[in-house]
């Protein structure tokens, strides 16, 4: 192997040195529970409170509007069903969401129909973007909540937050965001932009696993979803991990500061590999070329199977997936392709490459250098790509 390369940014992001380093000392110096009024632990207190105010700056929120979770599917979670079931007191079953979201989201909807509530599900069309005028129409006087991600995990779309937002505010419906991949990677106002609730996930800007963080913004009404002690301002139960909220906080403050300059970069280095990659035979882009994240790269090949593609990638050192990192053990294509209006065959042949800050221009030679011989030899042992080529294959 003579080069390594991470391009699965999306799945999750190395810890930063800066985070590391800020996180060192609550193991080993300022270990105290935050709760206790010793000192020890009122010195774990103040950089937990210090680490909220800096998200909240990050979001354009308040400090008291952000609540630390162990990350963005407890989050998602907790804003469904919580929304749900409190605005089920007044006679609002109506959920609207889009096809293509995250399995967090999916899957609290799926349990709240199971519950009796209905659920709209939004067509994403092949750019990979919810029409406004369509979630619009969708609205009625029941609706309780809309949910709509910001960025797509896998095609890395960014929808029409701020439009959909008015149009939740114009029709008084709560509208929480699913942003764990758009937080840290554009720029996010929670005031400007009309959103009511907003889940993130530290792992996807260089921050630790397993913490996040959920905005609701003051007057919005949503129980608990872990009951227990008083932590969190009574609202999330269970001590608080400090060494990973003070890393979260860190690397978004990092991420924030260096937003625009890493946003110019990585499209830039984006828009060459996809250049690139266009010119194999039978290849396309998923999702708008525009309304992307800046390091989302995501291609369809024909006559390829995704994991044959992956696994031929990861023997060269090149780390990427061929969908969702939550979904990777599945043989199913992805949802998110499907939703697009991919055939299943298509789907099959995905690859995903998300570049974060960390990545060079190197890293799109070598990328392009490998990718193209190892698609001509799966092809080559392919009888898929046979009858393609022969025409006795057509896609739509």
């Amino acid at each position: 192997m003579g080069r390594f390369v991470y391009a699965d940014n999306a799945a999750t992001t190395p810890v930063s040195k800066a985070v590391l380093e800020a996180m060192e000392p609550f193991y080993t110096q300022y270990y105290g529970n935050p709760s206790s009024l010793y000192s020890v632990g009122r010195a774990a207190k103040k950089p937990l409170e210090l680490a909220r105010e800096k998200v909240a700056q990050c979001l354009g929120a308040k400090p008291n509007e952000i609540y630390f979770t162990s990350g963005g599917s407890e989050g998602d979670n907790w804003a469904i069903k919580g929304v749900a079931h409190e605005q089920s007191k007044k006679g609002k079953k109506h959920i609207i969401t889009s096809k293509f979201e995250h399995h967090a989201v999916l899957h609290s909807c799926e349990a709240l129909e199971r519950e009796g509530f209905e659920v709209t599900y939004l067509d994403v069309h092949e750019n990979g973007l919810v029409r406004p005028e369509e979630l619009e129409a969708a609205i009625r006087e029941d609706t309780a909540l809309v949910t709509i991600m910001y960025a797509n995990n896998e095609i890395g779309t960014i929808q029409p937050i701020p439009e959909i937002g008015a149009i939740c505010k114009k029709h008084g419906v709560i509208f929480h965001t699913d942003a764990v991949q758009a937080v840290g990677h554009v720029h996010i106002n929670v005031k400007e932009q009309n959103i009511d609730i907003l889940s993130l996930s530290a792992h996807k800007f260089h921050g630790p696993k397993g913490i996040g963080a959920i905005y609701i913004r003051s007057g919005i009404r949503c129980p608990n979803l872990i009951d227990g002690g008083a932590q969190e301002r009574g609202r999330r139960a269970g001590t608080e991990n400090v060494a990973s909220i003070v890393g979260m906080s860190v690397a978004l403050e990092e991420a924030c500061k260096n937003i625009d300059a890493n946003a110019q970069r990585l499209s830039k280095m984006r828009d060459r590999l996809i250049d690139g990659l266009l010119k194999i035979e039978r290849s396309r882009v998923n999702g708008d070329r525009v309304k992307r994240l800046p390091g989302n790269v995501n291609m369809c090949f024909e006559g390829i199977e995704g994991e044959s593609l992956l696994l031929s990638l990861d023997l060269q050192g090149i780390c990427v997936s061929s969908g969702s990192a939550c979904t990777s053990g599945s043989l199913d294509p992805s949802h998110v392709l499907l939703a697009i209006g991919l055939p299943h065959e298509i789907a099959h042949g995905s690859l995903r490459i998300t570049l974060s800050d960390q990545n060079t221009e190197e890293d799109i030679d070598y990328i392009l250098e490998v990718l193209p011989p190892i698609i001509e030899r799966l092809r080559s042992m392919s009888p898929l790509w046979e009858e393609i080529v022969k025409g006795q294959k057509k896609f739509a």
